[in-house]
């Protein structure tokens, strides 16, 4: 399987020891509800293991969950989960429990599959300060003058080869770690362990005095300890390519003198409805949002593999509803090709996984495959449902119609063949208000 790395910028393969591929992906930063734009770079994740397994090798994954720590570029801003804490009047760690609850449900609908393992930040806070010990005594680290402690950015040869930022290019205050009071020896210095100052709540004492992790350290601390020193491969969104993972490179590298992670993958951004996703333009849209208007939320996960995961998505509610017609003609189908549970490899879908998830080219040919005259549909749309996770074979649930919504057809037929449309009208109204679909046809009415 051959997947691109933003650090070399070129196609790689990649590869896995004595059978087992090693991953670490970003998790969320649990202070609120995950947007459909953050779960499209999990669900990266999610398809590379799937495919990865289409060759019988097995892969162990790590997600961290960032509930505590400095989760900005900009010092001034507070730390976000304890703004939340403050505005639903709860402690810091109920927060954080309760929207990493959220997390998981919204992973379980998307038919995403589960790390092996989710450390909380708050529970590894010896990995941290023993990696920050380590940088210090190798000479990449340094405590600053008001006590915080500093990665020492131009002591690491190479930094910039992920987002090609180059510290000789960087100007203060370009999205990274910046205040003007001197106490870093460069400007494109970053925290390690940043002192407790005025915080009173989640706050650890340190051979630094009290205080708290940086944001970038966390990722570099878990994924060297759960996966020995070394990821094959590790996955983002694309917004974390600078500073995070740059500066995630370069402590990781520092304290165990090679590279440890062969292969950078990063996800791109998603639009909703032409615009970048944010809550000032009032157009976040969560997994619940999606429950509630009655749609399958394997209907986004449809529309997600519909594009490449490197490009820039447009995500709409019409895709959205387009899409989820889409599995309820292709669960439709499936039933009518049978109920065997034999899989078929199809070579050509195969080979578009492996070359860098090319997902649209097999939704296309699963279109072809549905018109075609082949006799073994189910057996090959079972194959691709195995990275999909459409729950193509997901039996068509059949509902009873109540006696009054019979009575209600009965009537509406009546109305229309008397051509009563107001009357038509209205009891369409009725009919979809105890959730039916009702759609005329030169046959007569049908409903759903």
């Amino acid at each position: 399987m051959k997947l691109y790395d933003t650090q070399s910028r070129d196609l790689k393969e990649i590869v896995s020891t004595n059978g087992i591929l090693t991953m670490y992906c970003c998790g969320p930063t649990v202070y609120r509800d995950a947007h459909v734009g953050n779960l499209r770079t999990f669900m990266l994740a999610d398809l590379i293991s799937r495919t990865v397994a289409l060759s019988r090798v097995k892969v162990r994954l790590i997600q961290n969950i960032t509930d505590v720590g400095h989760m900005s570029e900009d010092f001034a801003e507070d730390d976000k989960i304890l703004s939340q804490a403050t505005i639903e009047k709860v402690s810091a760690l109920e927060i954080a429990r309760k929207y990493e609850e959220k997390f998981h449900s919204d992973l379980s609908q998307l038919n995403i599959g589960k790390a092996d393992a989710y450390p909380w930040a708050s529970e590894s806070i010896d990995l941290m300060q023993s990696m920050i010990a380590e940088l210090i005594h190798k000479g990449f680290a340094y405590v600053g003058g008001d006590k915080t402690v500093y990665f020492d950015a131009r002591k690491f040869d190479g930094y910039g080869d992920i987002s090609g930022n180059k510290l000789d290019s960087l100007q203060p205050g370009h999205r990274y770690e910046y205040h003007n009071d001197g106490a870093k020896k460069f400007h494109a210095d970053w925290a390690l362990w940043k002192t407790a100052g005025e915080r009173s709540e989640m706050i650890w004492d340190s051979p630094w005095g009290p205080g708290f992790p940086g944001w970038h350290i966390e990722c570099s601390a878990m994924s060297m300890d759960l996966l020995e020193k070394h990821v094959d491969v590790h996955v983002g969104g694309i917004d974390l390519r600078f500073p995070h993972h740059e500066n995630e490179r370069a402590q990781s590298n520092a304290v165990i003198g090679h590279e440890a992670v062969d292969v950078w993958v990063h996800g791109e951004h998603l639009l909703f409805e032409g615009k970048k996703m944010s809550k000032s333009s009032g157009n976040v849209v969560l997994v619940s949002d999606i429950v509630a208007r009655g749609i399958d939320p394997l209907a986004l996960r449809l529309c997600f593999l519909e594009n490449r995961y490197r490009s820039q998505m447009d995500l709409t509610w019409n895709s959205i509803n387009a899409a989820h017609e889409t599995l309820k003609r292709w669960r439709s189908k499936m039933s009518e090709w049978g109920h065997s549970t034999a899989i078929t490899v199809d070579p050509e879908m195969e080979s578009a996984f492996k070359n860098d998830l090319d997902t649209p080219k097999v939704i296309l040919r699963l279109r072809e495959i549905e018109k075609s005259e082949l006799t073994n549909k189910r057996e090959l749309f079972m194959f691709a449902d195995q990275v999909l996770a459409l729950d193509l074979d997901r039996p068509i649930a059949v509902r009873e119609l109540t006696e009054q919504m019979q009575t209600l057809i009965d009537e509406r037929a009546k109305a229309r063949s008397e051509k009563r449309w107001a009357d038509s009208d209205s009891l369409r109204v009725q009919l979809e208000s105890l959730g039916l679909h009702v759609k005329d046809t030169s046959d007569g009415q049908i409903w759903t």
